[in-house]
C-alpha cells in the first residue's frame, strides 16, 4: 500500500492524517500536542507525529510517496516579532538610482505593540552594466556596503534594484557576494516579478525576516524525515493551498503566511470536492470563512499591519468564535447574556461540560471568573462541588439543543449539556430555560459568522440561493448548522471535518505563480509568462507531466497572472480517482446536478458529455416576489462521473466540435457572445473540455490569446478528440 501523510501544525496540536495514494481514503489519524517551546521548535512535533504514525500505521519508509506540513511559524513569527536583523542595499544609475535610493527605504515595519522591523538601509550607485562582475570598483564598494551592514549586526541582506525583474544580473550578483561573507539573502526579483519597487523591496525585507527561522526549521524537519528513510521529498504548505519543495523555504519562506487556513481549504477542495461554496473551518478559538468558485479559493494581496505586499493569500476572515467560545454575563443586578467569546475554554485551561459527566453537574454553582489577566471578569464557569472549574460553550450549547449528530468530532453529553444550561437558566432568573439560553448563545454566535458570510456573498456577488455552507473543523457542527438555519442557507459538514486540515495538506498540489506587468499583452507574451510558471512549478517540486496552468489578464492593472499546479507524482486519469462513498445521495451525476441547480431532475438537458464529464443546462424561474414576473435564469453544471460539480455557471453556449474545427468554433462563440459595453470590448469566458481536463481560459483579453494557449492546451491530442467548448458571457 503506498500512502500519502499529511501533518498540520495548529496552535495547540499537531494533527497527522494517513491517506491511501490510490483511493484518497483516510487511513488513519493521530493528534499530538503542537512543540513551540521546545529547543526544536515545531519541528519537534512534526518529526514525532511522523515517527508515530509510521509505528502506529505499520508504515515503511518505501510505502511513502508523498509528505507534507503546514506551519504556523512564518505567522507567529511576525506576530510575535521574533525576526531577524535586515538590511537593505538599494542599487540604481542615472534617473533610476534616484528612484531606487528613495523607494529601497524601509521605514519601521510595526509588528507588535512593543516590537517593529527596522531595516538597515544602503545605496549603491552603479555606473553601468559594465562596472559588473569580477573585482571592478562597484563590487568592491558592495563589499565594503556588506561588511558594514554586518559589523551593524544584519543577519539577512536585501538586494533590490529598480527595474530588477527585467534585469535579475545585477541583484543575483550581489545576493551572491552577501551569501559569501557569511550572511543570509534575498533580492526584489525573488518574491516577486511585478513593477513598484517600494511594494516589492517591502516584501522582500519581510521575506528576508522570517528567513533565518524558517531554514533553520526546514531543514532540521527534512534532516529528521530523511533519517527515517523516506525518500519521497518534504513538501510545505503555502498560503494559496498548493505545496513547495524545502529548496524554495529557503527563497521565499514569506509563501508560508497562512498555509494554517489554506490547509483547511485544500481539503474542502480534494477531499470534500467542494467546487462553490462558503467553507468555514471551525476551531476551539475561531472561525476561518473562505470563498471557494470554480474549484478555487479566492485570493487577495496580502498586508501586514496596514503595510501592501506583493503577495497573494487567501481571502480567509478569521472571527473570534468557535466551538470553544465562552459565555460572558452583564453584571449580576442585570444577570442577561452579553457576548459569546472570543475567550475560549482551551485558552482558559477548562473543559466543557458537554464532555463532563451528568454527576459533576450535581450540587454544581454558576460562577463568574477572568479566565485571564486580559479578559473582563464576567465569563460564566461552572463549579463543581469538589471545587473544579467547568465552561459552557456554543459545543454545549448545540448539544443542548440536539443539533450535533452522533457521529461528529463534537458531539457531546446532552444530558450534562442540559443540566449545565439549567444551571445558567437558574442563574440568570426570569422565565429563561435550559434550551431558551442555549438558542440564545448560538444565536450570537451564529450571528457573528453570518454576518460575514453576508459581507463574502456581497463582496463576491455570490447568488444567495446557490450558496452552500460548508463546514470543517473539529467544531464545525457546533457553528454551521445553526448558522446555515439561521441564514436560510443549505449546509453542510465534510467528512472527517476534524482532520480536514491535514488531509488537504496530504492531498495537496505543488503549486507556484507567476506575474508579469505587461501592457496589451500579445499571445507571445502570455504564452512566455506561461512557459515562466510553469517551470517555477517544476522548481517547486512538480512532475512537468501533471502540471497545468490557468492564464488571467487584467487589463486595467496590465497584469498577467499564471498560475500552474502538478503534483509531485503522476497521477491516473481523473475517471479513476474516484472519492471516499458519500452518503449525502451525491454520487449519481444526475441527482447531483438537480440539486446544485435547485431544479427537478426530469427538467435537466443533457447538453454534452464526454468520457468522464456531463455537461447539464436548465431554467429557474424564481418563486420569491417579485421575481417570479422577471426573466427566467440560465444554468449551467458540468459534474463529472462521480457525481462531483466541476464548474457551475448561469447561462451558456454549448457545442460539441472536434481539433481541426475548434479555432473557427472559438471565433464564433465570440462573435455571438461578446459585450461592447463602456469598459470595451470583453470576450466570453471559454472552456473546453476533453478526455479528463477541463481547460479553463476564463479572463482573457482577446479571442487571439484564447486561440493561442488552446493550441499549446490541445496540441498533442488525437484530430479526431471531441471537444466540448462552452462560452459564458463576463455578466452572465
Amino acid at each position: 500500500m503506498k500512502v500519502r501523510i499529511g501533518i498540520d501544525v495548529g496552535g495547540t496540536f499537531t494533527d497527522v492524517v494517513v491517506i491511501d495514494q490510490q483511493t484518497r481514503r483516510l487511513i488513519g489519524q493521530l493528534k499530538l500536542p503542537t512543540t513551540h517551546s521546545a529547543g526544536e521548535g515545531v519541528a519537534l512535533g512534526i518529526v514525532s507525529a511522523l515517527r508515530r504514525a509510521m509505528s502506529d500505521f505499520s508504515l515503511d519508509p518505501e510505502d511513502v510517496t508523498f509528505i507534507a506540513h503546514s506551519t504556523t511559524q512564518a505567522t507567529n513569527a511576525l506576530l510575535e516579532g521574533d525576526v531577524a536583523r535586515v538590511g537593505v542595499i538599494g542599487v540604481g544609475t542615472g534617473i533610476e538610482g534616484w528612484l531606487a535610493k528613495r523607494a529601497t527605504r524601509v521605514p519601521p515595519i510595526a509588528l507588535t505593540a512593543r516590537k517593529s522591523l527596522a531595516v538597515n538601509h544602503r545605496y549603491l550607485e552603479c555606473g553601468g552594466r559594465g562596472e559588473r562582475g569580477g573585482a571592478g570598483e562597484f563590487i568592491v564598494r558592495a563589499r565594503g556596503v556588506i561588511a558594514e551592514l554586518a559589523a551593524e549586526g544584519v543577519e539577512v541582506v536585501v538586494i533590490s534594484e529598480a527595474f530588477g525583474v527585467d534585469q535579475t544580473e545585477g541583484e543575483v550578483e550581489l545576493a551572491a557576494e552577501a551569501r559569501g561573507a557569511g550572511l543570509l539573502a534575498t533580492s526584489g526579483h525573488e518574491v516577486s516579478s511585478l513593477y513598484g519597487l517600494r511594494v516589492r523591496t517591502r516584501t522582500a525585507v519581510i521575506n528576508a525576516a522570517i528567513l533565518p527561522k524558517m531554514i533553520e526549521t526546514a531543514e532540521l524537519t527534512e534532516r529528521c524525515v530523511s533519517e527515517t528513510g523516506i525518500e519521497a521529498p518534504l513538501m510545505i504548505m503555502r498560503s494559496d493551498g498548493g505545496v513547495m519543495s524545502v529548496g524554495e523555504v529557503h527563497r521565499r519562506p514569506i509563501l508560508t503566511m497562512l498555509s494554517g487556513p489554506a490547509a483547511g481549504i485544500a481539503g474542502a477542495l480534494m477531499h470534500e470536492r467542494v467546487s462553490d461554496g462558503i467553507f468555514i473551518e471551525v476551531g476551539g478559538t475561531s472561525a476561518d470563512i473562505s470563498v471557494i468558485r470554480d474549484g478555487s479559493p479566492t485570493t487577495r494581496p496580502a498586508r501586514l499591519n496596514g503595510h501592501r505586499m506583493y503577495l497573494n493569500t487567501l481571502d480567509v476572515r478569521t472571527l473570534g468564535v468557535g466551538g470553544g467560545s465562552m459565555i460572558r454575563v452583564r453584571s449580576e443586578d442585570e444577570r442577561s447574556i452579553l457576548d459569546v467569546g472570543p475567550r475560549s475554554a482551551h485558552i482558559a485551561g477548562l473543559g466543557y461540560a458537554c464532555f463532563s459527566e451528568v454527576s459533576q453537574m450535581k450540587g454544581a454553582t454558576i460562577e463568574i471568573v477572568q479566565p485571564t489577566p486580559r479578559d473582563e471578569q464576567d465569563h460564566v464557569v461552572i463549579r463543581t462541588l469538589a471545587g473544579e472549574r467547568i465552561a459552557i460553550t456554543t459545543t454545549c450549547a448545540a448539544n443542548c439543543l440536539g443539533i450535533v449528530d452522533a457521529d461528529q468530532f463534537a458531539y457531546g453529553n446532552r444530558v450534562a449539556s442540559e443540566a449545565a444550561f439549567q444551571l445558567l437558566a437558574d442563574w440568570l432568573g426570569g422565565n429563561c430555560s435550559a434550551t431558551g439560553i442555549a438558542h440564545e448563545v448560538l444565536r450570537i454566535a451564529g450571528q457573528k459568522v453570518a454576518a460575514t458570510i453576508e459581507e463574502l456573498m456581497a463582496e463576491y456577488q455570490l447568488a444567495r440561493e446557490q450558496v452552500v455552507l460548508i463546514g470543517g473543523g473539529g467544531g464545525a457542527a457546533s457553528l454551521v448548522p445553526f448558522t446555515g438555519d439561521l441564514m436560510g442557507l443549505e449546509h453542510r459538514i465534510a467528512r472527517n471535518a476534524e482532520v480536514i486540515s491535514p488531509i488537504g495538506v496530504a492531498m495537496a498540489m505543488v503549486r507556484d505563480t507567476v506575474e508579469r506587468n505587461i501592457v496589451d499583452p500579445t499571445p507571445e507574451d502570455i504564452l512566455s509568462v506561461r512557459r515562466e510558471a510553469t517551470e517555477a512549478a517544476v522548481s517547486a517540486g512538480a512532475m512537468p507531466e501533471s502540471i497545468e496552468v490557468q492564464i488571467e489578464v487584467d487589463r486595467r492593472r496590465n497584469l498577467v497572472r499564471a498560475v500552474a499546479m502538478g503534483t509531485t507524482e503522476l497521477r491516473r486519469a481523473e475517471s479513476q480517482d474516484r472519492p471516499a462513498d458519500r452518503q449525502d445521495g451525491m454520487s449519481d451525476p444526475y441527482l447531483a446536478a438537480a440539486r446544485s441547480m435547485r431544479l427537478p431532475a426530469e427538467e435537466l438537458v443533457l447538453a454534452a458529455e464526454t468520457e468522464n464529464y456531463l455537461v447539464f443546462t436548465g431554467t429557474h424561474r424564481s418563486k420569491s416576489f417579485p421575481a417570479r414576473w422577471g426573466p427566467p435564469r440560465r444554468l449551467l453544471r458540468v459534474i463529472d462521473r462521480t457525481g462531483v460539480v466541476r464548474l457551475q455557471r448561469g447561462a451558456a453556449r454549448v457545442t460539441v466540435t472536434r481539433f481541426y474545427d475548434v479555432e473557427a468554433e472559438l471565433g464564433r462563440a465570440a462573435e455571438e457572445l461578446t459585450d461592447f459595453g463602456d469598459a470595451g470590448r470583453t470576450i466570453p469566458d471559454i472552456f473546453i473540455i476533453y478526455g479528463g481536463r477541463i481547460a479553463n481560459f476564463s479572463g482573457l483579453a482577446t479571442l487571439e490569446q484564447v486561440v493561442a494557449l488552446a493550441g499549446v492546451e490541445l496540441r498533442s491530442i488525437d484530430p479526431e478528440t471531441r471537444l466540448v467548448v462552452i462560452a459564458c458571457p463576463r455578466n452572465g
